[in-house]
């Protein structure tokens, strides 16, 4: 039976950017979904690439199927299995006036050597505010800020004749992308304190600290990052990308959270600068005469978004708390404060 814990919820999205405990929600049914495949064990790049390639071919025979292809090496992996002429969407979130990341350029390259029909879908800030509240309504819960592009995308994919998105999500948490969380060795409290999203302190009033995720993976005082990242930070990432998919009415397809390591991650090579070992030597492999490409989260102008918000002004929330925030976790307060009106209203 399904508890409502609005304190609970405020606090699990901050820390975890979802509700780790779906049996308590806001007030809304909860559509976080559980990512749970069977999934093959690979070695090598080798054995990435033909499972990969199988899976691409299997879902675009009829199609219907159109790529996510960003500027980085897990989608464009993906794009060598495509079709010649198949679609290829890239997102470019754009400010005006100033100077944003964008991997169209890197992304139309990859099309180029596949053959593949490049269009860019051009997201703005009026962009993002026009379909928040839907994307958050059928979620039961605030977002990542990657949804709005995600669906936003997909929106266009479907009025394009497909029905299928195909994405390289979960590379980065299946292969060892998370560098920075993989860094080294670390005691519980600071482990905590790094990968908490927003620390509920900093900007609620009635803060908790909800540990049990990280104390389910605590042993002598310390946490195994990459053990910890495989469950709910895979978690929370594949689900922004289903809710945003489902919500616009297209199926997310996601090759490579059908794999798994077949050995233990190997923390000597990543801490090496070897991050995403098995990926890098695919890649090598399709793209022998390219460089590998400098690793960027998927952009999206947040810094640029909030530079001059004012703050959220609820009574759940301390005054002031943005200005020590980072544009992300602006985004995930304002977000949060934004869904609480929408329950207001609903």
């Amino acid at each position: 039976m399904n508890m409502i814990d609005k304190n609970f919820c405020m606090n699990s999205f901050l820390i975890y950017r979802y509700l780790y405990d779906e049996s308590i929600n806001f007030g809304l049914p909860y559509k976080n979904v559980n990512i749970c495949y069977e999934r093959t064990p690979i070695a090598d790049g080798d054995e990435l690439i033909s499972f990969l390639k199988a899976q691409v071919e299997a879902v675009t025979r009829d199609g219907k199927a159109a790529l996510a292809l960003s500027g980085g090496m897990d989608s464009a992996i993906l794009a060598k299995f495509m079709p010649e002429g198949s679609t290829a969407y890239t997102f470019r979130c754009l400010v005006p006036g100033k100077k944003v990341v964008d991997e169209s350029e890197r992304a139309a390259r990859y099309a180029e050597i596949c053959k593949l029909n490049h269009k860019i879908v051009d997201i703005y800030w009026e962009d993002v505010e026009a379909v928040v509240d839907t994307i958050m309504l059928r979620k039961g819960a605030p977002i990542h800020s990657i949804e709005t592009q995600i669906f936003i995308a997909a929106k266009k994919a479907l009025a394009d004749g497909f029905d299928k998105f195909i994405f390289a999500e979960n590379a980065d948490t299946i292969y060892g992308g998370i560098d920075s969380l993989l860094s080294k060795d670390w005691l519980f409290g600071e482990f905590v304190n790094r990968y908490s999203f927003v620390l509920p302190y900093k900007v609620l009033r009635e803060p908790q600290m909800l540990l049990e995720p990280f104390r389910e993976f605590e042993i002598e005082g310390r946490i195994d990052p990459y053990d910890f990242t495989s469950k709910y930070y895979h978690q929370e990432a594949a689900g922004s990308y289903v809710n945003a998919c489902e919500t616009a009415g297209i199926k997310f397809i996601a090759p490579y959270s059908l794999t798994k390591l077949a050995q233990p991650i190997d923390y000597k090579r990543i801490r090496g600068g070897e991050s995403k070992y098995i990926v890098r030597e695919a890649f090598r492999k399709l793209y022998p005469t390219l460089n590998i490409p400098q690793k960027i989260s998927m952009p999206r102008p947040v810094n640029e978004w909030f530079e001059n918000w004012q703050g959220p002004t609820r009574k759940e929330f301390l005054p002031h708390c943005q200005e020590t925030l980072t544009g992300n976790q602006r985004w995930m307060v304002w977000a949060l404060e934004r869904f609480l009106n929408l329950l207001d209203k609903n």
